[in-house]
């Protein structure tokens, strides 16, 4: 990890077995929940949450299994701020545990009917439980980024000194953007001297935004999903907070990132969701390259168009032929076909392509780009 003055180790925090498989109509089965922690186990992620033991059943067998693999990363388990939850996931050899209780007042009147202190003393005796066993803490303050910030700071104050390792800073409705992140982030590590973990919503579109400012701010955890799997809108994405955290914030991260297509692929099946092509980072159209003046500075250079190589995230670049190419992308694809295209002749062969993508509203494929070049210089 960077050594550099200011640069902090980050630690990724994969929920996408917990938190990602909360996605409306989302089911895992055990056998893919093993595959998806091996996967990211072999990624390199630092901690894995990897279920909710209490559920009993499968979640409770398919969290054993995972402990039973033996993967480098730490797997931690969610948990109520309730003892006997604490005790289940113990049960199932975790070596840590996440102890969630919310903090904002909106939930605290209407969700726990409650009050502050009463969650006060809930979170301290789930923690103090926790440490007498000798597994690392987290502390989620679930709804924090709506919370009352005197008595948030009072809640991670009081985490600390029950024996917590982390705070989990829960934008759980995702209503912050990146400055007030920064801010509220900020004044709760200066206040208190506890590590932080981001754990942000996409409800806005800000989720890996929110995660970076976090981090920019002090944070040195941050809580991940595979392609954003999550509640509502979702989670920051894996891949997008890890490739960020590597090309954007100069961090030399310890994530593989070549596996991310296979693993990000692998999810999207598993969750019957979609990998969208123009997913960031790992979608299809990341290096496809259609538009005449893209193609032609890609060529000459790729760094022209592309913020990095495709390599790095298991993708491959590839020009495509349609309405908006030119004629340097026309002399590139024919010459990987071994045809030798002249100027004149990428001039006839572009004002055809252009005609027949407009009518057949796509790019074109290969066969036909080969067929075009028959009918025309055969």
């Amino acid at each position: 990890m960077s050594t550099e003055p200011g640069k902090r180790e980050i630690f990724m925090v994969d929920t996408t077995l917990r938190d990602g498989e909360q996605t409306a109509g989302v089911v895992f089965a055990n056998h893919e929940k093993l595959a998806i922690a091996k996967m990211l186990d072999e990624l390199g992620v630092q901690q894995i949450e990897a279920g909710i033991p209490v559920m009993g059943g499968d979640e409770k067998a398919a969290l054993k299994s995972i402990v039973k693999a033996n993967l480098k990363a730490s797997i931690m388990a969610w948990n109520r701020a309730v003892v006997e939850d604490i005790q289940t996931s113990i049960d199932c050899g975790v070596d840590a545990v996440a102890i969630s209780i919310s903090t904002s007042d909106i939930h605290i009147q209407y969700k726990l009917q409650s009050s502050r202190e009463r969650v006060l003393e809930q979170m301290v005796q789930a923690v103090e439980y926790a440490k007498s066993q000798g597994v690392y803490i987290s502390v989620n303050a679930e709804d924090a980024s709506r919370s009352n910030e005197a008595f948030l700071h009072q809640f991670a104050q009081a985490a600390l000194d029950a024996g917590a390792n982390r705070l989990r800073y829960c934008d759980t409705v995702g209503v912050l953007d990146p400055f007030q992140t920064y801010d509220k982030v900020k004044r709760l590590i200066t206040k208190v001297p506890i590590d932080v973990e981001m754990h942000t919503h996409n409800d806005f579109g800000m989720a890996t935004a929110n995660a970076l400012a976090g981090i920019r701010a002090g944070a040195r955890y941050v809580g991940v999903t595979v392609n954003g799997l999550g509640e509502r809108a979702g989670n920051a994405a894996l891949e997008e907070v890890a490739m960020a955290l590597t090309h954007l914030l100069d961090y030399d991260m310890p994530i593989q990132s070549k596996g991310f297509l296979k693993l990000c692929q692998y999810v999207a099946s598993a969750s019957n969701r979609k990998l969208p092509v123009s997913k960031p980072i790992v979608g299809k159209n990341m290096f496809f390259h259609e538009s005449g003046i893209h193609v032609d500075g890609a060529i000459k250079n790729s760094r022209t168009y592309e913020a990095f190589d495709p390599e790095e995230v298991g993708l491959v670049r590839q020009i495509i032929i349609g309405k908006h190419s030119g004629k340097a992308a026309i002399k590139r694809k024919f010459d990987e076909f071994g045809l030798a295209v002249s100027d004149e002749q990428a001039s006839l062969l572009l004002e055809k392509i252009r005609h027949l993508s407009i009518e057949l509203k796509r790019t074109l494929f290969e066969q036909e780009l080969r067929t075009l070049y028959q009918e025309l210089f055969a």
